[in-house]
This record gives structure tokens, sequence and C-alpha cells, in this order.
């Protein structure tokens, strides 16, 4: 598989100036003391909460298919289901990376225990890989219903979605999808019922002004139910195009 970096040769100025600029626009007082590792706690590189050893194994996902991200034989393939398929309300998936460690250390540490400097990370890691991507007129970060943000007293999102918003240049709407109602926990069930669990679950906030092209932001994708069930209220308000931008996908 692909890694960012190798242990021996220091990473590329431009990517250096990339990761201080990055700290520049989202906290800038994180440069008065040194980087550590979020994955691991080993000293972190320059401008970068990961060491080495845990950005050389970074599962960086280059091989997947554009209309669903999932991992193909041939990069930028579409995967035999979406060849089959019909056009869906998504019409560009990227994720950055597979649903592996470090990744998988570093999205839970976000999700569950209110790491907010992993929600950094992670938008830091996907901004140095989605600079070639077709750029949307603004990003939109998945929404949790109101009650499960007030348990969890932040949502996980619009925590990735805000500084990578920043890094790129691009705006964020955060309240631009409102979840209408507390659906259960997708993780515990199947495509199937993930796919009826989210019906209808989302509406456009009336009267807010929408561009015509925006990038729907989450942390990981399953089977993209959640994102294809938010891009249908999006399409609905009149969003022509719906792209999602994920950190990690789950093979």
């Amino acid at each position: 598989m692909d890694t960012a970096v190798n242990l021996i040769d220091p990473p590329p100025v431009d990517g250096l100036r990339a990761r201080l600029a990055f700290w520049l626009r989202n906290d800038a007082t994180r440069l008065l003391w040194p980087t550590r590792c979020l994955a691991c706690d080993d000293p972190g590189l320059d401008g970068l909460d990961l060491c080495a050893a845990c950005e050389a194994t970074l599962p960086v996902h280059t091989h997947a298919c554009p209309a669903c991200a999932l991992p193909v034989p041939e990069a930028g393939r579409p995967c035999g289901g979406c060849l089959s398929a019909r056009p869906g309300p998504l019409t560009a998936v990227r994720a950055p990376f597979l649903s592996a460690a470090p990744l998988d250390r570093l999205l839970p540490r976000l999700k569950f225990a209110g790491d907010l400097a992993a929600g950094r990370l992670v938008a830091q890691l996907m901004a140095e890989r989605l600079r070639d991507a077709e750029r949307p007129q603004a990003l939109v970060p998945v929404p949790l219903h109101r009650a499960r943000l007030r348990r969890r007293g932040f949502d996980q999102a619009l925590e990735i979605a805000r500084p990578l918003g920043r890094a790129l240049g691009l705006p964020v709407l955060d309240g631009a999808l409102v979840r209408t109602r507390l659906t259960q926990e997708q993780s515990r069930l199947s495509a199937v019922a993930r796919r009826r669990n989210l019906k209808d679950a989302f509406i456009a906030r009336p009267k807010l002004p929408l561009p015509a092209h925006v990038a729907l932001v989450d942390d990981v994708m399953t089977t993209g139910a959640t994102l294809r069930a938010a891009a249908i209220a999006l399409r609905r308000a009149g969003v022509e195009r719906v792209d999602a931008w994920v950190a990690a996908r789950v093979p």
C-alpha cells in the first residue's frame, strides 16, 4: 500500500510550508511548543501532530472508485456496483484514507473522546490530499440530531469541516442541513436497515441560499447511507451537484 512519506527522507519543503500554513490558519498558538503524535504519543513531525512512523503507515487510499470510494484495481475506474447502478444523489466521493491504523485510532479520539485536536489533525491530513480535488463552492458538514449533539457536546463532522475549509479557502455552511429524526446508531444496523433508518432523516434549512456545488464532509463512510440521505435533501433544495469528502472509507 502506498504511504505518505518514508521514515528516512524529510517531508518536502512545500509540504512543510503547507503544514505550517495550516497551523497559522487554524491554531497559531500551537507553534509555541513541540508537537506530539496523537496516535502513539511519540514526538511529532514539524507542523504535524503525527510522528514519522505513524505518518509512514497512513492508509493512503489511492485506488478508489470515483463514485463511492470503494477500493478498485485501477485508480479512477468505477467499481462494478457503480457501473451497473443508476446514478445516485452523489456525483463524486473522495476518501483520502482507508479505515485502518492509525486513522482508526485518531477518529475515535475525536468522535468518542472529544479530542478536538484529533479533528484538526484529520482535517490537515485531508487537506494535503484534497488539493487536487474538483472544488465545490462550499462544504456542508453532516449534522447530528440536536439531542445527540447535546449529549456529545460537539459535532465531529463540523470539527473536521471547519479547519478543512480554512485550509482550502472554502466556506463551511454549518446549519445548511438539519437532522430531523434521532435515528438509531448506524454501526449496529445492516446495509438495508441503514438505508431505511435514514429515509427522510435530513432536510435543507428553508430559505437558506445554497450554492450549485457543495461537498458533504464526514469522518467515515461505511455503506454511504448517511451521505446519500443528506445528498438527497440538498438536491431537493436545488443544489445541482453534491460530492462527499470523508476522512476514511471502510473497504
